[in-house]
């Protein structure tokens, strides 16, 4: 076997022993995980520090080193999501749907890990930490490349958590690193059907489609995050331009910040000089239609085809819109099915943006940001769905399981 089916190989053998563990010992196990990463922080920050300085070196975006920089905080955070996922409910082995058909048989459902799953990423060394704690909560065992720029970190922070389960005397090929961020190896991995369940693509729109247009295994899209926020005629203009700031500037290289403004015309004199005047004080450049750019310094004015961009940045695109409808029709065109928000007080207003608008995650007057597995209740997650199967929105444990049948009998046979 070449190295790629091997490493595949031997996941799929750690995964059927990690299938089997209790819910006692998966949590024990990442409480002690999370422990293993304060105590071990110093080391996964020299790792980093040498992806940092290949990032500056190389002239990756402000955004980009940002997505790889590790601190305390960062550090803290990805332990405290492993211990919030030791907390949550054991899903794997539960039961449902007892039924009893008329010639006797007994059938229910119980629930089951997928078995090896396969994340690749970019430059996100936290997705190490995270999609760990996920699969092993769920019985299931990872498989994790990353780009060259992560490299290192997800290589220390893997480490560190291998060393548990080898503690532990389970395999450490329960997480697995792919250490060469050849492009080769990874369209290796996606033929590898025989033993991985599940493909996660996270990063840029170019990886996501490569992923999708070559993989033999099944993926499930973590595309982009063309987030908009509505604020509609009823908006509190006040609360409206919180929750923009918080979903622009924020945290502005990530997925679910937000990238474009939709502003009803109705409020436009009103709510926009607010607007400029925060995204002045911010750094924000505003790109926009006709309608909007004479309220901003420095805009530039897009045309129609020109919405739908992914800044990662302190940049937004602003479109003035005739109403309601117009702004739906807005969304359905430049949306990536990942987080949409309105703000308004109007409830029927919120109500049927809620049941129209074609998104994982659709937020009345709350921030972007919340867009998010750990912040809506998951502990953590792997990715965030944007296509519409067994799994859509934040992914966390029973996004990473299924279904099988049990059937139980007394000697019956099919007439």
């Amino acid at each position: 076997m070449n190295l790629i089916t091997t490493i595949s190989h031997n996941a799929a053998q750690a995964a059927k022993v990690m299938a089997i563990q209790t819910a006692e010992t998966k949590s024990k196990l990442l409480n002690d995980m999370a422990i293993a990463l304060r105590v071990g922080k110093a080391e996964i920050f020299k790792a980093n520090a040498i992806d940092i300085e290949f990032a500056v070196k190389n002239g990756l975006s402000e955004s980009m080193v940002d997505r790889l920089q590790l601190n305390d905080q960062r550090i803290e955070d990805m332990a405290v999501g492993l211990e919030t996922v030791a907390k949550l409910p054991d899903v794997v082995g539960t039961i449902k749907d007892q039924d009893v058909m008329p010639n006797g048989l007994k059938i229910s459902k119980m629930r089951i890990p997928l078995g090896v799953i396969c994340m690749i990423f970019e430059a996100r060394p936290n997705v190490t930490a995270d999609a760990a704690g996920l699969c092993i909560k769920s019985g299931n065992a990872v498989i994790l490349r990353g780009g060259k720029e992560a490299l290192n970190s997800s290589l220390a922070i893997a480490k560190v958590l291998q060393d548990v389960l080898t503690a532990y005397q389970l395999p450490k090929e329960i997480i697995t690193v792919i250490a060469d961020p050849d492009r080769a190896l990874m369209t290796q991995l996606l033929t590898q059907k025989k033993y991985i369940n599940l493909v996660i693509p996270r990063g840029g729109e170019g990886l996501i489609n490569f992923v999708s247009e070559n993989s033999q295994i099944p993926v499930i899209q973590h595309y982009k995050g063309v987030c908009h926020l509505y604020a509609d005629k009823a908006a509190d203009l006040n609360k409206t331009l919180k929750v923009l700031s918080n979903g622009k500037t924020q945290r502005t290289g990530v997925c679910n910040a937000l990238e474009a403004l939709l502003v009803h015309k109705d409020i436009a004199a009103d709510f926009l000089p607010m607007v400029a005047e925060h995204f002045k004080e911010k750094g924000v450049r505003v790109n926009g239609c006709a309608m909007s750019v004479p309220y901003f310094e420095n805009s530039k004015q897009i045309a129609l085809n020109e919405f739908g961009e992914e800044y990662l940045s302190l940049e937004i695109a602003v479109r003035v819109v005739d109403d309601f409808a117009q702004a739906v029709e807005h969304i359905d065109q430049f949306g990536s099915n990942h987080t949409e928000v309105i703000c308004t007080e109007d409830l029927k207003a919120a109500t049927k943006f809620q049941q129209l608008v074609d998104a994982s995650v659709v937020m009345v007057n709350a921030s972007s940001r919340f867009s998010d597995g750990s912040q809506l209740g998951l502990g953590a997650e792997i990715g965030i769905a944007t296509t519409k199967l067994h799994a859509y929105g934040p992914m966390g444990i029973e996004s990473l399981t299924t279904e099988k049948y049990l059937v139980n009998g007394d000697g019956q046979v099919r007439a």
